[in-house]
């Protein structure tokens, strides 16, 4: 039987055919890598806005990375708009040539390029800047081209509600090769997060700054209600001052001086005024509107600290206060003060719960102990009414209160502060009477 050979053309034809989809396929694969490099780094600004709430930088410093990486580009940067100009916070690899000019806090240039894209409200493509004849007459442009060797430049503004301009990313190229369509939507891309991120970053800083001022107001009027507490803890020890200060002079007013008798009572005085001025000290720090502070502190000596300030407001409603502080705990990261309010606040609801028995023991009890993952428990107990259904349910709400004058917001913002360190705080009704009241804080 003949055999069919292929003609010359056909297999011409064959191999052109497996090339085109070997290209397409190269093509496929190049798009398909892209793709994945662009979620990855997507996911990634998420994973940082997620684990920066607070702080805007390192988003700024993980978009423009991303951004320059990206696109092939050599530089690239991220400015905020402000009423001074467009302000540096963040770069990627800008040559010491034109960082004088171009790295110079705040950006501000009438004409220039940046000046372009917030008059517009939408991206500069400027594929060869050597060409530009309006903008090298900007010296700072011109030296980009001259020093930094800069040819290529793509500048995406960051929108708010489509309609401000809050700041831009720059990416540059010291080659002519202009940005892809998809570059260029890759870098709004991610110019939409960053100005996601400055938004977001905004509000939490908004809200922080409003919690500050709830909580301060809380201890204000924390204090105000021991005022008489207060007063009695530091008559103590001011009238000490006083009846030692007279026998000081006695001592000194004898014919025969007895100096050693004098010290001593000098040294009364020392140790009374020493005690007034700690309980003074921490009702300043109390009372006083600071920023947030992250320390590592004890929870078992903050805990000292508060009890003196309540020790009168005890005595006086009839209540004993037992402490069973564990030994040795974890050190915890966090405001000292703030974590010294919840503490107060909750002592103060307990003997405030405790106040109108009329039979039964009168007891507050606050412990510590070590809680899960290395982290520390502390728990306020007492013996008063305890708590219905409805009030475990509404306890922690926002102006839901159980006292005839309260505002219903110390435990709402006891929670807060509680969940801005990272723990947990909740309530128990015990039986047959009284309160638990617990949180824990992690250790870190």
């Amino acid at each position: 039987m003949k055999q069919l050979r292929p003609n010359k053309k056909s297999i011409q034809g064959s191999k052109g055919h497996r090339s085109r989809v070997l290209a397409r396929a190269e093509l496929l694969q190049k798009e398909l890598t892209e793709v994945v490099s662009h979620r990855t780094a997507i996911s990634e600004v998420l994973r940082v806005i997620a684990s920066s709430p607070h702080d805007w930088q390192p988003i700024f410093d993980t978009i423009i990375q991303s951004a320059t990486r990206l696109c092939h580009a050599t530089y690239g940067n991220l400015r905020l708009a402000e009423a001074q100009g467009f302000r540096l916070v963040a770069e990627v690899s800008y040559p010491s040539s034109v960082a004088e000019r171009w790295r110079q806090p705040t950006f501000n240039i009438p004409h220039g390029p940046l000046a372009y894209v917030a008059a517009r409200k939408s991206p500069l493509h400027i594929p060869d800047l050597a060409v530009e004849r309006d903008y090298l007459k900007i010296p700072a442009v011109a030296d980009l081209v001259k020093l930094g060797r800069i040819r290529t430049m793509l500048i995406v503004p960051m929108l708010m509600s489509k309609a401000t301009v809050i700041g831009a990313i720059t990416v540059s190229k010291t080659r002519v090769q202009p940005f892809t369509e998809k570059e260029i939507e890759m870098v709004a891309d991610f110019a939409a997060q960053a100005s996601i991120a400055l938004e977001t970053t905004r509000r939490e800083r908004q809200y922080r700054e409003v919690q500050m001022h709830l909580a301060h107001a809380n201890r204000v009027a924390t204090i105000g209600q021991l005022s008489a507490s207060i007063a009695h803890e530091l008559k103590q020890p001011l009238s000490a001052v006083v009846t030692n200060g007279g026998a000081t002079l006695r001592w000194l007013a004898k014919n025969q001086p007895e100096i050693e008798e004098a010290k001593q009572a000098v040294k009364r005085i020392i140790k009374d005024a020493n005690r007034a001025s700690e309980v003074l000290s921490r009702i300043h720090r109390l009372v006083k509107k600071e920023r947030l502070r992250t320390d590592t502190l004890n929870v078992n000596d903050a805990i000292l600290e508060v009890i003196p300030l309540i020790h009168s407001e005890a005595v006086k409603n009839g209540v004993t206060i037992q402490r069973q502080l564990t030994d040795r705990l974890p050190s915890i990261q966090g405001d000292r003060i703030q974590l010294q309010q919840v503490i107060l606040n909750l002592m103060v609801n307990a003997i405030q719960a405790m106040s109108g028995l009329t039979k039964g023991i009168r007891e507050l009890h606050i412990g510590t102990e070590s809680a899960e993952e290395d982290g520390v428990r502390i728990g306020v107990r007492d013996t008063g009414p305890g708590l219905s259904a409805e009030n475990l349910q509404r306890l922690f709400e926002p102006f839901y209160t159980t006292k005839p004058n309260g505002m219903g917001m110390g435990l709402s913002i006891c929670r807060s502060i509680i969940e801005d360190h990272g723990g947990r705080l909740w309530a128990t009704g015990l039986h047959p009477h009284g309160a638990l009241f617990q949180f824990t804080i992690p250790a870190r």
